[in-house]
């Protein structure tokens, strides 16, 4: 048989579904209906004079009674026109529709119409084929050569129709290549419901029930059509079919998209421009796709772009984020994601927000055994530099820095906020831990900052942390802290003579290292120079890894927790003005997590993770609202989870199990000297660009250089520093005066 079959000629615009799919007493309209809330009293029959304009203006039609009006219908406003099936037309007036510089008459003109309802006000002109599709008022669409709806049409979800077999189905391979994290996409999905599915693959009936609530959550019955939302306008494109445009949606000189759904709305527009296909997606509200983009299998976060020519294929990117010109491939990447540059490449991997893949970073970009199924695994911040190259199976610990280098093997970096170097010259990886608090404090602190400027997000359905003092990355500093203890208490046996390999005593066990590193950490800093500390498992080699820096790194940790509990602690006490001292301990201590998931961008205990997971798998939970109803929830307890566990950190610091008023007090000034430090240091990093010569050379004198880049005292973000710094001064001192009062 061949790829054409020959049907009737009375067949075109009828039949759509198939009679085996048609309830008892329903015709093949009845989903329609259904879509458009039908009112039956709305249209009528042609008159006969208005058959006869119609037929003077060069329009036909199978059977004019199967095409219905309103009584506002002006038919001096069709011409050319091709009508197929039941057609249902708005109101049709006299009038121009204007969209930027495009004005255009309401109407249809030049078209094949088969079986749609039209809107009121809407511009229809030369599109070539428009089947089954239900148009919004106000609409244009304009030079259109496909647009149409089969009857099975998903767009973009994850779900199978009645009588459809199972590889029918569309799915996402996120994390890597191989299919085993795959995910069922839908409308509606954030990057918090993408990794609880693909990350927790070992728990089978949560695997089973979010693949069941998933097809329950949309309707499986064949028959809907496609839709294009009110003041939406769709021009200069090649093909649409089983796409959802929702409404104030601009559409210009697309080559392709199919079985998507486009969200929209007034406030958060989304655009899709010149040159782009795309089919199995969903994209978000908010949503810019322009110049020759590709993306297939795809799920795109609210205020998110795809730009110059980027290629996104079995892959999500969260909310906040652009890609422009690279390749990604098999990724789930949480919100406020930069990607800008043609030669950059990152594939298989899981990539926790935040982040920045420069120029030239080729990120999982080449196997090193016969499997495809390694991956690599991001904390939040990941920033590899120019040109880097990285290996799976590889795990970042937070806010981690790769400079300019072609890493020969897999990673495990355990330390957050760290510098990594491949010092080739000495064959050894070199790691400078808390590299952002010690020597990039401007960066780091606009960090929080310039992420919550960019969060352009109207509707927040996914919750995201954008501080980099959090739960998440103190557990980190924490556990790093522990790390460094004993590395540099084995780095001190070693250079004593009296360390060989770790043995079962207990001058050798772990917390006796610990205890031994601390009070070498504590005020030894020459000593602790001295010393070669060696990381263990952090590089798939026999060659060094050697950490830099440890005695500062140490100590910046340690300021680093400090600040964060006391300023979390600050904040219960400032948004509760009529508690005191005593009052605060009695809400906060007891039982807190110290164990914490990046549920998507959304920092989750991890036993409420466990909970919601069991939730799911019961059936308690049964529903996809139910599950973001459950985040939100859990969002809204956050702040007080975040300041138990800020309040336990601080009572470690102090040990203290009962914290005193003294030790509250002293916490506060530390904290004050913190914040002035982190004011100074803010200033000191950006200064080094004003004061580098070689920044310098490129302007005639320095009165053109203050032209062109101003001067640091010009600099709103190291004015907001300054700012917060006097703020929180005095904050402390409201606190203390509450306290003695």
């Amino acid at each position: 048989m061949g790829i054409v079959s020959i049907l009737p000629a009375d067949s075109l615009g009828f039949g759509f579904i198939p009679p085996l799919h048609l309830p008892e007493g329903k015709d093949e309209y009845y989903l329609r209906n259904e879509q458009i809330s039908w009112d039956k009293d709305r249209w009528r029959n042609l008159q006969s004079g208005e058959i006869e304009i119609l037929l003077k203006n060069n329009n036909t039609s199978d059977n004019w009674k199967n095409v219905l009006v309103t009584d506002q219908f002006d038919p001096g406003q069709i011409k050319g026109t091709k009508f197929y099936g039941l057609v249902r037309l708005g109101n049709i007036r006299n009038i121009t529709l204007e969209h930027h510089d495009l004005r255009i008459p309401s109407g249809i003109t030049n078209s094949t119409i088969v079986s749609c309802d039209i809107g009121d006000d809407t511009a229809i002109h030369e599109v070539k084929y428009l089947a089954h599709y239900i148009i919004g008022d106000q609409c244009i669409l304009s030079n259109i050569n496909e647009m149409q709806t089969t009857n099975h049409a998903k767009f973009g979800n994850g779900i199978i129709k009645r009588g459809e077999s199972e590889d029918i189905r569309v799915h996402i391979d996120l994390m890597n290549e191989t299919g085993c994290r795959t995910i069922l996409p839908f409308d509606g999905m954030i990057t918090a419901d993408a990794y609880l599915w693909a990350k927790y693959r070992d728990d089978s009936g949560l695997q089973e029930k979010l693949t069941e609530i998933t097809q329950n959550g949309f309707d499986a019955r064949l028959g809907y059509y496609g839709t294009v939302g009110d003041q939406s306008v769709i021009k200069n494109s090649l093909i649409l079919k089983d796409v959802k445009v929702t409404q104030n949606c601009y559409i210009k000189g697309a080559n392709k998209l199919k079985n998507l759904t486009i969200n929209s709305s007034e406030e958060e527009p989304t655009q899709i421009g010149e040159g782009v296909e795309l089919v199995n997606g969903i994209i978000g509200y908010g949503c810019h796709i322009f110049y020759g983009c590709k993306a297939v299998r795809f799920i795109l976060g609210d205020n998110s772009n795809l730009k110059y020519g980027a290629r996104l294929i079995n892959s999500f990117l969260g909310d906040n984020s652009t890609i422009s010109c690279c390749e990604v491939l098999n990724n789930l990447i949480f919100p406020a994601h930069e990607q800008h540059h043609n030669n950059s490449f990152l594939i298989a991997s899981v990539v926790m927000g935040q982040s920045n893949i420069a120029a030239g970073a080729t990120i999982g970009s080449n196997h090193n055994s016969r499997a495809n199924d390694n991956e690599i695994q991001a904390g939040r911040g990941f920033w590899p530099g120019l040109c880097t190259s990285v290996k799976h199976s590889c795990r970042f610990a937070s806010f981690t820095l790769l400079s300019k280098a072609d890493y020969p093997a897999e990673l495990d970096i355990p330390l957050p906020f760290s510098l990594l170097n491949n010092n080739v010259s000495k064959d050894q990886l070199e790691i400078v831990p808390a590299f952002w608090w010690l020597y990039n404090m401007y960066a780091l602190a606009r960090n929080t900052w310039k992420y919550n400027n960019r969060d352009k997000r109207l509707r927040k359905v996914q919750n995201i942390e954008f501080d980099f003092l959090a739960p998440d990355t103190v557990e980190e500093i924490i556990k790093a802290c522990r790390l460094i203890e004993i590395c540099t208490a084995k780095a001190s046996l070693l250079k004593r003579g009296n360390w060989d390999s770790p043995t079962d005593s207990v001058i050798n066990s772990e917390d006796s290292l610990a205890e031994q590193g601390r009070s070498i950490l504590e005020d030894n800093e020459d000593y602790v120079n001295s010393l070669e500390i060696l990381g263990e498992n952090m590089e798939k080699s026999s060659r060094k890894v050697v950490i830099k820096k440890v005695y500062k790194a140490y100590h910046a940790y340690k300021d680093m927790t400090h600040f964060y509990a006391v300023s979390n602690l600050l904040g219960f006490l400032d948004s509760n003005p009529d508690k005191n001292f005593t009052d605060m301990c009695d809400s906060l201590t007891g039982e807190c997590s110290c164990s914490w998931v990046n549920l998507g961008g959304q920092l989750i205990p991890e036993n409420s993770v466990v909970n919601l997971r069991a939730g799911i798998a019961s059936g308690k939970i049964s529903t996809w609202e139910m599950v973001h109803f459950e985040y939100d929830r859990l969002f809204e307890e956050y702040p007080l989870e975040k300041q138990k566990h800020a309040f336990h950190i601080l009572s470690d610091i102090t040990e203290s199990c009962n914290l005193t008023v003294d030790l509250w007090f002293s916490a506060l000034q530390k904290a004050v000297e913190i914040q002035e430090f982190i004011n100074k240091q803010v200033y000191i990093s950006r200064k080094k660009d004003f004061d580098n010569p070689f920044r310098q050379n490129t302007y005639r004198n320095a009165e053109e250089m203050t032209a062109a880049i101003g001067t640091i005292e010009d600099n709103s973000f190291i004015s907001q520093i300054k700012v917060q710094t006097e703020e929180f001064k005095k904050l402390v001192n409201r606190i203390k005066s509450r306290e003695n009062s």
